[in-house]
């Protein structure tokens, strides 16, 4: 493989050539206040918002004994009372007037998170003080955030055929004793065995000032910040009693390991390979992090152009360097190919090992992966909250904040013979440890399993010690101390696009919207799934896919090469009235890149081996998603919702209509409808509309316009009747339930009262779906409705995951609020928070590079005018209760709803088939995609 990567070397870019992006560094200050707690912050003047992050130096190594996810479970009762909140308040504080929140727990910290506007950070901090200082922990808010934790479990790990490989087997394999063994969900068993007293024990022990770090970054005034904080959190005493930490050392390994574990709907082999590593602020980190990039970063690295590209012996690769606060792993792994054996998988990735051991990376591949690393660190620059998180992550895992600005510096540093060097000292076969991961019905006879996510070893981290102080409860109403008053709002800055239609058609919009060197380019065709001949869904997706796999004189490994040395990524793919091709790459290196977008949309080669491997690799994804319920669901609710027609069938294609595909369907819809003047072609980011329109006319100004018509569009026949189906996957972890019907095009009048009624009903967490299933009932992780509105009536449709013996509860809640929404006229106050909603997070999406260039494109993709950019908030503030209610009677009538379960039949069948008497009951294992009956 090395004389292959300096062949590529020679035909890529140059990239010594290529002059550096710098990243800026984040210009942050810090005081520590008198109990311990830290307060680091940052401005920015060009956004109208402002993140407030708090994180804990608590996670789920610091989990008590037999409570695994505990840490985790805790997490989410942070966003129940506190002594002046009552439940679900701090939603009311973020999500309804236009921010959001949310939270995560690592192995080693637990951090929180908002962005509001501006004009809201007084009373975040007042609610974040709040969350520290006197939480409450009863029983009821207990109990319920408990049954959301573990049906959160069901979907991540019980319902993903790989789930228990990343909860459970890598880790308990990789550790022996270290607290990181165990999963940071736990187990039901552990979740069930957790009380209230460990729960207020936990708080008190943990949740204090001096174990805590406050990062705001956005546009304010600095010494408010520092007052307000302060005021808020310097009257929280940090307790006498130290904090207790994990002793644990994991010990050295003595020798390989090799252990399989096996699980249901599991349709294709896995390997991971692990060895243990240092921790995040080792001086060898850095190296490690540029051997990760690699091993597996893009079609250009090393494990993809061997296990998937050459040898074809995996569907999916990945590696990881999983370094923490204290000494992680380093791995490898693979979802292996159809036929492929974890014997010929683990001798693959042990192969890869030792390459990296036994012989120097070439200058090519150390300059790609530090221009990916680069670029990716501009990337998580480019908001408010990922610049926060940059920051905790950095103090949190690292020890120190200011690693958070020199992180590039030590990736640049890294030599090829340093990659040797730590691959020969980390990753020695002799200490090694070996994941097998197998469907159940390869368990040998007489092998028992094991409980699952229970380590069979013990561990050892501290159990925090009993609460001893008062236990909060919530005020009553007249007693509770108010939230302080909102600050002056900040107008948002929204970008102007302009456009210029070439000589050839091309329509060019380009949108300056950031001062980081990053711009995201988007070529948009208008044909996707719709345009898919009969028997051959996947078509439009497949040819999309095809584009980058061999393009303008390159092979598939140099166009991935080509464009990994520029430090950007490619992708492309089709939706269902549209395809596209989308770039993101530093500024400083977008001609380059446009070059080769360029070659890709106009002279793709479509080459057979190259369609071969494609169709393989789609066919293994699909025998990945038909085991899982939330993905059949989908496929099955497209083909009963638009039986027939254009709409009707699995985007990405079926097992069988993949088979039907041959170079030549390819090559003719390419023909029929890849041209300048049916595409659009978006420019957003660091770019001058000018400097924009120049780049896009040297590199598509001689793509030549066809004479030749465009073919007309599909026949859209009336939609399928309603229909109740369950599809029977035995042994699923869970059960998907969707509830959909036909809606509006996007050109309908009406789409803006849609869009509010659709958030209304399910958009965000505070919607109504989720507030009757979730946050009511503990019935799913979430649940929610989206509307689809395309050039034709695209789908409504809502959706929830929840254990199996509550589907047909779930699937009558969702009607139930479907009915409401046409009975009932909504409240003012109520609309107004889900219209926040709405324009917080358009502000959001447009704010991002990769969002605005989406945007813009689904504009022109839908022959909407641009300057509807700066009529969005209007348009939704204009929706009035009447509107939203006229909306849900026209065309959400639950009489016409397809109604869609997925999941282990024998559980929820028969109560499903009390509610609904015409329900059809379909094995998974017979069922037809490909037709409309799917039968």
């Amino acid at each position: 493989m090395t004389r292959l990567f300096a062949l590529l070397a020679a035909l890529a870019l140059p990239v010594a050539a290529q002059a550096a992006a710098v990243v800026p560094p984040i210009p942050y200050e810090t005081r520590t206040l008198a109990n311990g707690l830290k307060v680091f912050w940052a401005v920015d003047r060009t956004t109208p918002n402002v993140t407030v992050q708090v994180w804990y130096g608590v996670g789920a190594k610091d989990d008590p004994q037999g409570r695994s996810g505990f840490a985790h479970l805790f997490e989410h009762l942070m966003f129940k009372s506190t002594r002046n909140m009552p439940p679900e308040f701090l939603d009311r504080l973020t999500e309804d007037v236009g921010g959001f929140n949310n939270a995560s727990t690592s192995d080693d910290y637990t951090e929180y998170h908002e962005v509001v506007p501006a004009g809201h950070l007084e009373r975040l901090l007042w609610a974040e003080a709040e969350r520290m200082g006197s939480l409450v922990v009863d029983d009821a808010n207990f109990q319920s955030e408990r049954s959301v934790v573990k049906e959160e479990l069901r979907q991540r790990v019980l319902a993903d055929p790989y789930g228990r490989l990343l909860a459970w087997a890598i880790p308990e394999t990789s550790f022996t004793l270290h607290p990181y063994r165990r999963s940071a969900i736990g187990s039901i068993e552990d979740l069930d065995a957790a009380t209230l007293d460990d729960v207020r024990a936990f708080h008190a022990t943990y949740y204090r000032p001096d174990n805590a770090a406050l990062i705001v970054v956005g546009n304010f005034d600095p010494a408010r910040l520092y007052a307000w904080s302060e005021a808020y959190f310097g009257p929280l005493a940090a307790p006498k009693s130290p904090l207790p930490r994990v002793v644990a050392k994991e010990p050295a390994r003595r020798g390989p390991r090799t252990v399989t574990a096996y699980a249901p709907n599991v349709p294709l082999p896995a390997v991971a390979v692990t060895w243990l590593a240092p921790n995040a602020a080792h001086p060898d980190a850095a190296a490690l992090d540029v051997a990760d990039a690699i091993l597996s970063s893009g079609e250009s690295s090393r494990l993809f152009q061997s296990l998937v590209y050459d040898e074809q012996v995996a569907a999916s690769i990945f590696s990881d360097a999983d370094l923490r606060q204290q000494p992680g792993l380093f791995m490898v792994g693979a979802v292996l190919a159809t036929g492929k054996t974890a014997d010929q998988g683990e001798a693959a990735l042990r192969e890869q090992a030792a390459r990296l051991r036994d012989g120097p990376v070439s200058a090519a591949e150390l300059a790609e992966a530090k221009n990916e690393l680069v670029a990716q660190a501009l990337r998580d620059r480019e908001t408010i909250d990922d610049r926060a998180s940059s920051i905790g992550y950095a103090l949190m895992v690292e020890g120190d904040a200011a690693r958070a600005n020199d992180a590039i510096a030590r990736l640049q540093a890294v030599t090829a013979a340093d990659i040797q060097r730590v691959a020969r000292l980390y990753l020695a076969d002799d200490r090694r440890a070996v994941i097998r991961y197998l469907a159940e019905d390869k368990r040998p006879a007489g092998v028992a399993a094991p409980s699952p996510g229970k380590p069979s070893l013990p561990v050892t981290a501290r159990a925090p010690a009993p609460s001893s102080g008062a236990v909060a409860a919530l005020a009553p109403p007249e007693q509770r101390t108010p939230p302080p008053p909102i600050g002056a709002p900040i107008a948002a800055l929204l970008p102007r696009p302009a456009e210029r239609t070439l000589a050839n058609g091309l329509r060019v919009i380009v949108a300056r919207s950031t001062e980081l060197p990053l711009v995201s380019a988007r070529l948009t065709v208008r044909a996707g799934g719709a345009a898919d001949t009969s028997g051959k869904a996947g078509l439009a997706d497949l040819t999309a896919s095809l584009l980058t796999q061999g393009a303008g004189g390159r092979s598939a490994t140099q166009v991935a090469q080509a464009i990994e040395a520029l430090g950007a990524q490619i992708e492309a793919g089709a939706g269902w009235d549209g395809s596209a091709v989308s770039v993101s790459v530093m500024s400083d290196k977008l001609k380059p890149a446009l070059g080769i977008l360029a070659d890709v949309v106009q002279r793709p080669a479509f080459a057979p081996e190259e369609l071969e491997r494609l169709r393989q690799r789609s066919l293994d994804g699909l025998q990945v998603a038909l085991q899982e319920p939330a993905s059949l669901a989908g496929f099955v609710t497209a083909d009963a919702v638009f039986a027939g027609g254009p709409y009707g069938h699995v985007l990405g294609g079926t097992p069988t209509s993949l088979m039907k595909i041959g170079r030549d369907d390819v090559v003719a819809l390419h023909r029929a409808y890849y041209r300048p003047d049916n595409a659009v072609l978006v420019l957003a980011g660091d770019i001058d509309p000018e400097a924009g329109f120049a780049l896009a006319q040297e590199a598509f100004g001689g793509w030549a316009k066809p004479i030749s018509a465009l073919p007309l569009p599909p026949p859209f026949p009336p939609a399928a009747g309603p229909r109740v189906i369950a599809i029977d996957l035995p042994g699923a972890g869970q059960a998907a339930v969707t509830v959909a019907l036909p809606a509006i095009p996007r050109s309908d009048p009406r789409y803006y009262s849609g869009v509010v009624a659709n958030n209304l009903l399910g958009g965000g967490y505070s919607s109504r779906l989720n507030q009757e299933v979730r946050i009511k009932r503990g019935l799913s992780y979430g649940a929610g409705s989206s509307l689809d509105a395309r050039r034709f009536a695209g789908p409504f449709s809502a959706s929830a995951q929840t254990k199996n013996e509550s589907a047909a509860e779930v699937a009558d809640l969702i009607l139930a609020e479907i009915m409401r929404l046409r009975s009932e006229v909504a409240a003012e106050p109520e609309l107004a928070a889900r219209k926040a909603v709405l324009t917080g997070g358009f502000g959001r999406t447009v704010g991002a590079t990769s969002g605005l260039a989406g945007y813009l494109s689904a504009l022109a993709l839908q022959d909407i005018a641009l300057s509807e950019i700066g009529r969005y908030e209007a348009s939704v503030a204009a929706v009035d209760p009447a509107a939203v209610q006229a909306f849900a009677e026209a065309v959400l009538d639950p009489a016409k709803a397809t109604v869609v379960v997925v999941g282990d039949a024998k559980v929820f069948a028969e109560k499903l088939k009390e509610r609904f008497p015409q329900l059809e009951v379909i094995p998974a294992a017979s069922l037809d995609l490909d037709s409309p009956t799917l039968r």
